[in-house]
């Protein structure tokens, strides 16, 4: 009797054999069937993505949306116009960093013979001690950069575009010895002010000219 059950046990399939059979991918044993299906899977997947991108610029230009430097429609020629704008010097030594800026994010060469525009900027900086320590020392100074800027046509006289940008940034005052490490905080906490400020004018003007070159003639 314990022969004919233990016989009846070995001829029944285990519980691992009878999963691995129900699944082939944890057997360990993936057929050629198994290898194509999970490929159309994939290629289904990168189908609905491209077409939901394509779906979404399609939604996105009947609103109305066009990139800001792009070289379609009403936006052809706006990089070849801010390249035609010339900086005017600016004094100061943030002055010159804040045009070396502007003059790259225009890509401009910098010479006021061919250029459609002209950029006039005034700049004004402000420091502010923020951290004292028990013995009056300062710790930590507020760096304030404002500019007003006036877009003038090479062959005008009036601003067609004016506005106010102000940025600010701080730096960090190191104790004696480490005193020229105060300068080069200083020194990059000023670029950081002229480099944001230099950002926002070119957006500015970018939108002007995106606007003067779509109003009707």
């Amino acid at each position: 009797m314990a022969v004919e059950a233990k016989s009846l046990l070995s001829s029944r399939p285990s519980d691992a054999k009878r999963r691995a059979s129900r699944d082939p991918q944890r057997s360990g044993s993936v057929g050629p069937g198994s290898r194509a299906n999970a490929l159309a899977r994939d290629d289904k997947k990168a189908w609905a993505r491209g077409l939901l991108a394509c779906a979404l610029a399609f939604a996105l230009s009947g609103c109305g949306f066009h990139p800001l430097y792009g070289t379609a429609g009403v936006n052809a020629g706006i990089g070849q116009t801010l390249a035609n704008v010339y900086v005017e010097p600016i004094p100061e030594r943030v002055g010159y960093e804040l045009r070396n800026q502007l003059l790259d994010l225009f890509n401009a060469a910098g010479g006021s013979g061919d250029a459609s525009y002209r950029l006039k900027l005034t700049v004004n900086e402000m420091e502010e001690a923020v951290v004292l320590q028990t013995n009056t020392a300062i710790t930590r100074y507020n760096y304030t950069l404002s500019a007003h800027y006036e877009l003038i046509p090479h062959d005008g006289t009036s601003a067609v575009k004016s506005g106010d940008v102000t940025a600010l940034s701080a730096y960090n005052v190191a104790a004696a010895p480490f005193l020229y490490a105060t300068v080069t905080a200083e020194r990059d906490a000023k670029n950081r002010a002229a480099n944001d400020i230099a950002e926002r004018i070119r957006t500015q003007i970018a939108v002007y000219l995106r606007t003067a070159n779509a109003a009707p003639r």
